[in-house]
């Protein structure tokens, strides 16, 4: 009956194919070449049709043994080189004056028409039931060709008897590039040298993997999502769920732009290929997207892209640049002069120009602003002017760059496309100032604390100042949008009426918490946050206060911040962090686990640090902790001199390394943060946070999501908060994740536990407890 159910689908995705553009026949498996891996009749008629001088002269030189000569040619540069390389670029052989093409894809400015017609000769076959091993009579369900070259495998199961995990079971466990006991490698299943992508399909879900490697083989989800979770949504015209796969992605055109402008190498230190990267479904679908609004609306446009973390935002910044660079419009002109990009990943910069180059084999076209030199202007104009495509600059370099930008703009009518990815900075510069229209009260007072400010403020701030600028295009990347941000880039569903509840802006494109979740890029931190309810009983008139409502109340705000700073309080914290860290945190991830406690000012960070120490050398724990903090803070009772994050009561081990690269040591395992590390900063050892600072709305997001980052062996995260309420944290989830859930406590017991322990260590009795909350 299964069988019978994936023959069927086998036969509903070749028909389809078949009939838009595909070469389809039955019978055409006998005509695979096992050893050299290739579908000979499809390579000779593509080069006798595309390039007959040189199948000429192959022929003359090499009379009846021509095609075994090309073939034994051509596997030998596909070892060499790897089959990416070789589709893109071909292969030379001795005896012709130019390189063999195995492919010849759509550029850019499509206006050649011999280049045209070659586009149009391309080759794209499907076949099923490939036996394809030297060894055995192993069997693929499907095999993807172009030009005679193997660039996909696909594996079917039907959902009547079984799921798309069978199938990523079958490549596991039967599809392996070197089963054991075999001589050499299966050249199909080969990575590098063999099929580019390998499918795991059934009628819901797909999967896909670059790298067969047995057992341990990682395949990624390539479903669309199904509002907003994972997975794949009804068919709304019938039919497989999973229907978009062929319909969409292996239609013609778009399969060829996919191999030729969208898998990119990644390389190891010995700059040899240790990845191929084939995107993910919203990936494409969003650079996609973007590109025909783009096309369709013209220059000027303004684009929020809402991807989670755990997207591959580095990834899709790098697609959208480059395609923007080369976007020409209908009357063949080019969109933009130049692309900007500002983003503080260190990787970025690299990958561009990694991905250029091997998508053109171009050096030199993207160029880096990093303000080290004498001039940011000078370095600016020279890369604006000087024919680059893109323009790559940090967030400190950001304002000045965006002003020269819109100057340009204005003056000269070039045109540019302006690409915002997630960045923070302390350093504000010339924008300061105008920060003071889009930041609100609470912003602002924590920017003059040290706080940091988003890539976000920083384009409100500039765009608030000013009209709309038809020569610019904005492309905002965020997981978390403020809500001036989705007012400046979204998009309303009736752009021609004013914003209202019913017309409200929103993101351009979505990928959201909950996929990311579901799908297993990030981890939910909501699933073992604890709140801590902090006893502040204030008595005033017979009336009670919790936090929030003492302060609301600004008569009381000053004694409040004395009960949070008295060192009686913070001692008492520190000891529930610690403890709860050594008995919960620190044995996961092989004894490499680690924490950030998050303080809501620098005197809180400098005295939460100090008494963090103490505690720790009394019980005598080896437990090595970081504070960061910005600029001098200047605390009398906790010492006469000004305290910095170098200071030796601080940090005294740092030896000139930055707080990220010392954290990311085995020597520390605690970072304090007090406006700072809240926002972009990456550890995926971080698996608890301890909050002792007031969180509202996207701030609680963005702090909290410090933990998500998935790494492996890590299932559990733990936030203790000192000062939030659940359903406030709740509601600040529910913005970016529709279905957020708290589970609860952990354990409704672990409060007590802990106070328990720590009441029997004696390290304070009652009536300290009771002077404290007596204030």
């Amino acid at each position: 009956m299964s069988l019978h159910k994936e023959i069927n689908f086998e036969t509903d995705i070749c028909d389809h194919l078949a009939a838009h553009g595909w070469l389809y026949a039955e019978g055409d498996a006998q005509g695979y070449d096992r050893a050299h891996a290739l579908f000979p009749a499809d390579l000779i008629a593509w080069i006798m049709a595309t390039q007959p001088k040189a199948w000429e002269t192959l022929s003359k030189n090499h009379g009846p043994a021509a095609e075994t000569v090309l073939l034994d040619r051509l596997r030998k540069s596909l070892d060499d080189r790897g089959t990416l390389e070789v589709l893109r670029h071909g292969f030379e052989m001795i005896g012709l004056r130019q390189p063999i093409a195995l492919s010849q894809f759509k550029p850019a400015l499509a206006m050649n028409p011999e280049t045209l017609k070659k586009y149009a000769a391309n080759r794209l076959r499907i076949i099923r039931q490939v036996r394809y091993s030297l060894f055995n009579e192993n069997c693929l369900d499907l095999v993807l060709f172009v030009n005679g070259l193997p660039v996909a495998t696909v594996e079917l199961k039907t959902d009547f008897t079984q799921s798309v995990e069978d199938a990523v079971d079958q490549y596991r466990f039967d599809r392996n590039p070197k089963a054991k006991g075999q001589a050499t490698a299966e050249p199909l299943l080969s990575f590098l040298n063999g099929a580019l992508v390998h499918f795991a399909v059934s009628n819901r879900e797909v999967r896909m993997t670059t790298k067969l490697a047995g057992t341990v083989t990682s395949f990624l989800p390539f479903n669309r999502g199904d509002n907003g979770a994972a997975g794949n949504p009804i068919n709304e015209k019938g039919g497989h769920r999973t229907a978009y796969l062929w319909e969409e992605v292996w239609q013609r055109e778009s399969w060829l732009e996919i191999l030729g402008r969208y898998l990119v190498t990644q390389k190891d230190s010995k700059k040899k290929v240790a990845k191929i990267i084939f995107p993910r479904f919203h990936q494409l679908d969003a650079t996609r997207n973007l590109l025909n609004k783009v096309l369709e609306e013209g220059p000027g446009g303004k684009y929020l892209i809402q991807h989670s973390a755990g997207s591959g935002k580095t990834n899709s910044i790098a697609w959208t640049a480059h395609f923007l660079a080369d976007l020409h419009d209908a009357a063949h002109r080019k969109m933009f002069d130049t692309v900007l990009v500002v983003s503080d990943r260190t990787v970025l910069d690299s990958q561009l120009q990694e991905a250029i180059f091997d998508f053109e084999r171009t050096a030199g076209v993207v160029a880096t602003i990093t303000g080290e030199s004498a001039s940011k202007s000078g370095e600016l104009a020279k890369a604006l002017s000087g024919g680059k495509k893109i323009v790559v600059c940090t967030i400190q370099t950001f304002p000045f760059a965006l002003k020269a930008v819109q100057e340009l703009a204005a003056t000269q009518g070039k045109r540019f496309a302006v690409i915002a990815d997630e960045a923070h900075s302390s350093q504000t510069g010339e924008a300061a100032a105008k920060l003071k229209e889009v930041l609100s009260a609470e912003e602002l007072q924590e920017l003059n604390d040290g706080g940091e400010v988003s890539t976000e403020d920083i384009l409100a701030a500039q765009m608030a100042a000013r009209s709309a600028e038809s020569g610019i295009t904005y492309v905002a990347f965020t997981a978390t949008p403020k809500a001036k941000t989705l007012e400046l880039f979204g998009r309303r569903p009736h752009p021609d009426l004013p914003a209202s509840k019913d017309n409200l802006p929103a993101p351009f494109h979505v990928y959201s918490m909950r996929q990311a979740i579901e799908e297993g890029f990030i981890l939910d931190v909501l699933q073992n946050y604890t709140p801590y309810a902090t006893a502040f009983k204030l008595a005033h008139n017979g009336t009670e206060y919790d936090q929030k409502e003492v302060e609301r109340n600004e008569a009381m705000k000053g004694i409040m911040r004395w009960v949070k700073l008295h060192p009686y309080n913070i001692s008492q914290k520190v000891q529930v962090v610690v403890e709860h860290f050594r008995e919960n945190v620190a044995p996961f991830l092989n004894d490499r686990a680690k924490a950030m406690v998050v303080v809501a000012s620098r005197i809180e960070a400098v005295r939460w640090k100090l008494a963090m120490e103490k505690y720790i050398k009394s019980q005598r724990y080896k437990i090595g902790t970081l504070v960061a903090f910005s600029g001098e803070v200047n605390d009398k009772e906790s010492g006469p001199d000004g305290f910095t994050e170098t200071s030796k009561t601080m940090n005294p081990n740092l030896r000139g390394r930055d707080i990220r690269q010392a954290f990311n040591t085995e020597e520390y395992s605690i970072l304090l943060v007090a406006n700072k590390f809240q926002t972009g900063f990456d550890q995926p050892l971080l698996c608890a946070m301890y909050v002792d600072k007031r969180l509202a709305g996207i701030q609680a997001v963005q702090t909290l999501s410090r933990l998500n980052r998935a790494y492996p062996g890590k299932d559990t995260t733990y936030v203790v908060d000192f000062v939030n309420k659940p359903e406030e944290v709740l509601a600040a989830f529910r913005m970016y994740y529709a279905t957020a859930e708290l589970s609860g406590v952990t354990d409704p017991n672990m409060v007590y536990d802990l106070r328990t322990k720590l009441d029997g260590a004696g390290h304070y009795d009652e009536f300290e407890v009771e002077r404290v909350v007596a204030g």
